[in-house]
């Protein structure tokens, strides 16, 4: 499978307190990830995609209970962010199976993921358009992480090694793909979130949405009730 041509240029500028708070809180967490983990992109990936997973099922919750409460519909919303929540924890887990995070490195995780879930639920309580603007921004570092990433493969410091089986099998990738091909079709789904939760923002705004890149194909993970039989 080719990983769709993406847009590595985009860039939401700041417009207004919203977006320069939002903009300048990601760019504490950029130098954070940079500081802590340097060029160890297989060990940063594991922490982050940890984080990333957390907004699209807070967005989703807090959509869903607004949703309930003006007996409205979502206009989409919520599978969106539902699925942008699975596809984040699924970069979790194949990246699991490239780096092997340490002791030390789950500990992370786990704290990170509550501190950052506390916050997030309540930054969205307070200003849902903050909130999507800080995803958007969150996914413009990752497509540039994701860039980088591929460039130490490229240039050798990093082993191409085979891609795992659960990548294999979530992007249906061909047999004999390599985490070259993986880092390539994750940071094609970052992208996508970017313009989504940009243009989420907008929406909210009253700006106008943008375009958005495209989603590379996945697996569509049924519920289980689905299949019962």
């Amino acid at each position: 499978m080719t990983s769709p041509a993406i847009d590595l240029t985009v860039h939401h500028k700041p417009a207004g307190v919203s977006d320069t708070v939002a903009h300048g809180f990601v760019k504490v967490l950029r130098f954070c990830a940079d500081t802590f983990f340097a060029k160890r992109y297989g060990h940063r990936a594991v922490v982050l995609e940890t984080v990333a997973a957390v907004p699209g099922m807070v967005g989703a919750t807090l959509t869903h209970l607004k949703c309930l409460r003006r007996m409205e519909g979502d206009k989409g919303w919520i599978k969106t962010l539902m699925d942008e929540a699975e596809n984040e924890r699924m970069h979790l887990m194949t990246f699991i199976e490239v780096a092997r995070p340490t002791l030390f490195e789950r500990f992370v995780v786990v704290a990170v993921q509550w501190v950052f879930y506390l916050f997030f639920f309540g930054l969205y309580l307070v200003s849902s358009r903050t909130a999507h603007r800080v995803v958007g921004y969150f996914e413009e570092e990752a497509v540039v992480s994701y860039t980088c990433y591929l460039a130490e493969i490229d240039e050798g410091r990093s082993a191409n090694v085979a891609a795992p089986q659960i990548a294999l099998d979530y992007w249906n990738l061909p047999a004999g793909s390599t985490l070259r091909d993986v880092v390539e079709v994750v940071r094609a789904d970052e992208a996508h979130h970017r313009d989504v939760n940009h243009g989420f923002a907008n929406e909210l705004a009253g700006l106008p949405l943008g375009a958005v890149a495209p989603c590379p194909p996945h697996v569509v993970l049924e519920p289980n009730w689905k299949t019962a039989g």
